[in-house]
């Protein structure tokens, strides 16, 4: 099924139902939006885009994305998002990899492109003529295995793959969302202050099935005022948050007295969230936060924590629940496995591997990595972590990240977990150095100012003196990429520079 068919439905059934706001004004029923993503398809079909054609979207985070993206879907063309973020020549890599055939463009992101791709800025007057073009009758017929997306990864180990997502990945998506994460009625509000290229955008699907009401912010992206604003004018408000952003929210909604009253879900995910950021968030705002666990490879379908263990403070072994990242998801079988993908037993290290409904068939035009990444229908994922008796899976580590000194493993997350509970640390990231006697030391770089003297001894009242950083590098900020997630090549770097 094309999923283009839940805006179709949502649109028959109430079109005058309010769908597309930018800020607090209303930009389009769901009538409306039904019918810019008719004329938006009629017009790619005129230009010569078939089913199955790919078609990109470089645009910063408004109503008219969400027009754009379901017309190439009722054109039954793939979507390729690329995120706004990102320096033209990326985009202009992604833009030759997938073969697009045509871009649509934000107006201060189109002068930096490649000036031989096919390009429609929107908003402009020729968008205008876009959406007064004749509309399509229906959805172009697309099976489950069609592609529906082509994700590129954020390419911090390497260039970025195209992640082929087909129409029944994104399905069995959104139906796990409504088993395992959280319900969406129409009364609710998703709220964009993530790119709608990566996460917060596939979330768009349950919302327009529901008949939900669509919010980017003015700003364009993740401003902690305007968040806690548009949450207590609309209500009901979902948004997808990464770890980096939920404590920019906390931190900034206490300087502000603001309770963050509208707020109802936050679900976060795409880099660790530390234990005690996320104690604090809850503290602050309430049983609002989930957590899940996914990859491009298997977009955000790997594991849930629901809100109830999120917030729980109750059971034996609370904490060690919020330090997971829950338990598999519906549509998917969860292994931790050893080098060989032989599953481990409970409690031992490994590798974590999925397979199921939502996992990708393949990467796009690079059969090497997908034999690498598919074995005998798992997917390996590259994260080290460990599951529990009760299915609890507990993230430690890329397992590029693994620090081997003196032949013991220190998993980076571990050390960063302790260092973090010094009030005097906002950032920490761990890695290793090359050590002559030992293979590897650990090496921490920290956001804050506090005496080596201290964190030595958090670190040794917390784990094993051998886990113990022993350089500490101080640092105005962390560098990340433009998903919120740190990167330790950068940080390897620094470290040799």
């Amino acid at each position: 099924m094309n999923l283009a068919q839940w805006l179709v439905r949502s649109a028959q059934a109430d079109g005058d139902r309010p769908a597309l706001f930018f800020g607090e004004t209303q930009v389009a029923t769901y009538a409306e939006f039904d019918a810019g993503a008719r004329a938006v398809a009629g017009w790619l079909q005129a230009q010569g885009v078939k089913p199955g054609d790919r078609v990109a979207i470089f645009m910063k985070n408004t109503p008219e994305y969400l027009i754009v993206f379901y017309g190439i879907w009722y054109a039954g063309a793939a979507v390729v998002p690329i995120n706004a973020k990102l320096h033209s020549r990326e985009a202009d890599f992604i833009l030759n990899d997938s073969g697009a055939k045509l871009v649509f463009v934000s107006p201060n992101l189109a002068e930096g492109l490649r000036q031989d791709h096919s390009m429609l800025v929107a908003p402009s007057p020729a968008y205008r003529t876009v959406l007064a073009s004749a509309p399509v009758d229906g959805v172009v017929d697309r099976a489950a295995d069609d592609l529906a997306w082509l994700f590129y990864t954020s390419g911090t180990t390497g260039k970025p793959k195209g992640v082929i997502i087909t129409h029944g990945m994104a399905l069995s998506m959104a139906l796990c969302y409504g088993v395992d994460v959280d319900q969406v009625s129409g009364e609710d509000t998703a709220l964009y202050a993530a790119p709608l290229s990566h996460g917060a955008g596939l979330y768009n699907l349950m919302h327009v099935q529901a008949g939900a009401r669509h919010v980017c912010p003015v700003s364009g992206g993740f401003d902690v005022p305007e968040i806690l604003d548009l949450a207590e004018h609309f209500g009901g408000v979902h948004m997808f948050a990464a770890p980096t952003m939920v404590k920019r929210l906390t931190d900034g909604a206490r300087a502000l007295r603001r309770t963050g009253r509208g707020l109802r879900t936050i679900v976060y995910a795409g880099g660790p969230m530390y234990t005690a950021d996320i104690i604090d968030a809850v503290d602050h705002f309430g049983p609002v936060f989930v957590q899940i666990y996914g990859q491009g490879e298997c977009p955000m379908g790997i594991t849930a924590l629901p809100r109830a263990s999120v917030s729980d403070r109750s059971h034996p072994n609370w904490r060690g629940r919020l330090g997971s990242v829950g338990r598999a998801q519906a549509a998917v079988e969860v292994r931790i496995g050893d080098a060989n993908g032989r599953p481990v037993a409970n409690g031992v290290a490994g590798e974590i591997m999925v397979r199921g409904q939502t996992v990708m068939p393949g990467y796009w035009k690079n059969p090497a990595a997908t034999e690498a990444t598919l074995k005998d229908g798992w997917l390996m994922t590259g994260d080290v972590g460990m599951m529990d008796a009760e299915g609890f899976v507990t993230l430690q580590d890329r397992s590029k990240d693994v620090i081997i000194t003196g032949g013991s493993n220190v998993y980076p997350r571990e050390v960063e977990e302790v260092l973090l509970e010094h009030d005097g640390v906002s950032e920490a990231s761990v890695i290793g150095r090359a050590h002559p006697d030992w293979g590897e030391e650990v090496v921490a770089f920290i956001v804050g100012q506090v005496p080596e003297a201290e964190l030595d001894a958090l670190c040794l009242s917390r784990i094993a003196r051998f886990k113990r950083p022993k350089s500490y590098i101080r640092v105005e900020s962390l560098p990340k990429n433009n998903y919120g997630k740190v990167l330790k090549t950068e940080l390897r770097l620094l470290l040799a520079e």
